[in-house]
């Protein structure tokens, strides 16, 4: 799976502010409701009902909110790059400036978790965060996604 299946450019938001990882989520759930073509009150539902199990957090300052929902057709991703780091209840504890939002639909499991194993894999790859907080631009932003 290629990131450019599932995050496509209008899908890279730079320069995000939340003062709160509640308020993160709000708006991300706002912004990819549009994409979706969801109802943001049910994307942040089962997003934030994923994240009250456990956080999503990955830790070195990135999480991955998710969710599988029920009415949505394919997976569906976006990436946002925070002004300020927040609070994410991270296993590191360190606060949250990468943050990539995904959600699929209620019964893609492969899909869902291949998905997140193909996000995960870019962040694994050294180098990766660094470039992703030095780009300028969601251009450059999203040439480091689909490397």
């Amino acid at each position: 799976m290629n990131i450019a299946d599932i995050i496509s450019k209008s899908a890279v938001l730079d320069h995000v502010q939340a003062a709160s990882k509640r308020e993160l989520v709000q708006g991300l759930s706002e912004k990819i409701s549009a994409l979706a073509g969801l109802d943001e009150r049910v994307i942040f539902d089962a997003v934030w009902e994923r994240e009250n199990l456990g956080s999503t957090g990955y830790g070195e300052g990135v999480a991955f909110p998710h969710a599988r929902i029920e009415g949505l057709d394919k997976v569906c991703g976006m990436f946002a790059r925070l002004d300020e780091p927040v609070d994410f209840d991270s296993l590191d504890g360190k606060p949250v400036d990468l943050v990539f939002l995904l959600i699929s639909p209620e019964n893609s499991g492969a899909d869902h978790l291949t998905a997140l194993a193909a996000l995960s894999r870019i962040l694994k790859t050294e180098g990766s965060c660094e470039k992703l907080r030095k780009a300028r631009s969601v251009d450059e932003i999203y040439a480091v996604l689909n490397v």
